[in-house]
């Protein structure tokens, strides 16, 4: 049933990416550009209720920060996230990230019974806490594999998942005395007011293919971007982002612009957790193995890093692997003679338990650097730090 639900769901990306052609093919891209339409109209017509108040804005009384983009994945900002977290915590904040948790699976029934308090005569389901700040609390499953992610590399940042991030917060600022909630994935999260909005683009695929959801990656129009605070230029290669820039400044000439790149750092062996320097990749033959929205991006890297891949197994973004995958896998690499099987940070998080794989296993331990605009990058990091009175939160429960 999974396997069938991934195909349809490749296909699907394939159709719409126009990887496929024939009659079936065209059929599917018809009848998803009428829906389109549709989408169009119901994301103005949301838009339009936020922003005449007729919809509710949540104010949580606390300093929120949206990290988004106007596409549908691919532009790397889980690691954004990390980099926000870390330097605000430098600053002195008390940040909390609040995640919906995509692709997670919640605990039990009877766990989240247990869980359940009551609040005013009425039950209250707590959102799921992935970190505390100090002890991980929940495995990659129930959390999610980019706040498990997280929730392994960063100290002092809880991180609290909920489809109802109003509720997520609410949690996070009585729990944890958060004073700095970070929005991930939020730039439509509109019950939730947000002070500031950092808006991803990816320089090699900054509008996805120009087309609205469910024909195209965007979720909103591109001339939506008006609404960003701060614009990252994600996965820059030194090449100049003019033309990309003149373009941005159609839809938002006033927001500060910042070029970064995902910088890879070092490997780290999936059983031992020993690292080792990139220059072990050169003239290595390896099999890579991945599950994300773009990966071409992660192979083309490994290869500038001079390894030479000759077993590459792709699978839907987000997938979740099973022991015999990973092992069929092994199989082949083993069989091809190769040196070593390469992952994403992301991907490993979804493995299964292999105690002692017959190929060491690493993964590529990856993190942004600020190419230009160094100074509006501080910038931005001082303003969300400046002290700022907090106001108590509204009671929701």
């Amino acid at each position: 049933m999974k396997e069938n639900l991934e195909e349809l769901e490749q296909f699907a990306i394939d159709v719409i990416l126009n990887r496929r052609k024939g009659f079936r093919a065209n059929i599917l891209r018809l009848f998803l550009s009428a829906l389109s339409v549709i989408y169009r109209g119901a994301v103005g017509i949301r838009l339009w209720l936020y922003r005449n108040h007729i919809k509710r804005e949540h104010n949580l009384g606390c300093l929120v920060v949206s990290i988004g983009n106007l596409t549908v994945g691919g532009t790397g900002k889980t690691p954004v996230v990390e980099k926000f977290a870390r330097a605000l915590t430098a600053g002195g904040r008390k940040v909390a990230i609040l995640s919906r948790g995509y692709k997670s699976i919640k605990p039990p029934i009877k766990e989240r019974l247990r869980q359940q308090v009551t609040r005013n005569d009425i039950f209250y389901d707590p959102p799921r806490v992935v970190t505390d700040g100090k002890k991980v609390l929940l495995d990659s499953k129930t959390a999610g594999d980019e706040p498990y992610m997280l929730a392994t590399n960063l100290k002092d940042v809880a991180i609290v998942v909920d489809k109802d991030r109003v509720k997520a917060g609410l949690h996070a600022i009585k729990e944890f005395n958060a004073d700095t909630l970070l929005l991930d994935d939020g730039l439509q999260y509109l019950r939730l007011r947000h002070r500031l909005d950092i808006v991803l683009i990816d320089k090699h695929s900054p509008f996805g293919n120009e087309k609205l959801l469910p024909r195209g990656t965007l979720r909103e129009p591109a001339k939506n971007l008006k609404r960003a605070s701060y614009i990252f230029i994600t996965k820059c290669d030194g090449s100049s982002n003019e033309k990309l820039i003149s373009r941005i400044r159609k839809y938002n000439r006033t927001a500060e612009i910042i070029e970064c790149a995902h910088q890879p750092k070092y490997l780290e062996e999936s059983t031992t957790g020993k690292q080792l320097p990139l220059e072990h990749l050169q003239g290595k033959y390896i099999g890579t193995i991945s599950g994300i929205a773009v990966p071409e991006s992660f192979e083309g890297g490994l290869r500038k890093l001079g390894a030479n891949i000759e077993l590459v197994r792709r699978y839907t973004d987000h997938h979740r692997y099973t022991k015999k995958e990973l092992s069929d896998f092994i199989d082949h690499c083993i069989y091809r003679d190769l040196d070593m099987i390469v992952t994403t940070e992301k991907d490993f998080v979804r493995f299964p338990e292999i105690k002692s794989p017959d190929l060491p296993i690493y993964f590529l331990r990856v993190e942004i650097g600020i190419l230009s605009n160094e100074e509006t990058w501080s910038e931005c990091v001082n303003r969300i730090c400046a002290p700022r009175p907090i106001v108590s939160a509204r009671r929701f429960f």
